[in-house]
């Protein structure tokens, strides 16, 4: 039985991050809707943040406007 793995697209990441933090979401949370470890969800987080795209509220991280506009176009993109 042959194993397949199917890596995702940096932009694939963002938006399940994007995603898991539309209602507001702590990192835990984050790292297993998103299927990954805490190291990606925190390099991912902070570039996510440097671009304005979720912001964090105390410890639980939201989607900005601007992200959820980010989202829509990737979903459009087919991405």
């Amino acid at each position: 039985m042959d194993v397949v793995i199917i890596r995702r697209s940096r932009t694939a990441i963002s938006v399940e991050i994007l995603r898991a933090a539309l209602e507001g979401a702590k990192k835990t949370h984050i790292v297993y809707r998103a299927n990954l470890n805490f190291e990606v969800v925190n390099r991912y987080l902070s570039l996510l943040q440097e671009n304005g795209l979720i912001e964090q509220k105390g410890n639980i991280y939201v989607t900005t406007d601007k992200g959820k506009e980010f989202q829509e176009i990737a979903k459009e993109l087919g991405l």
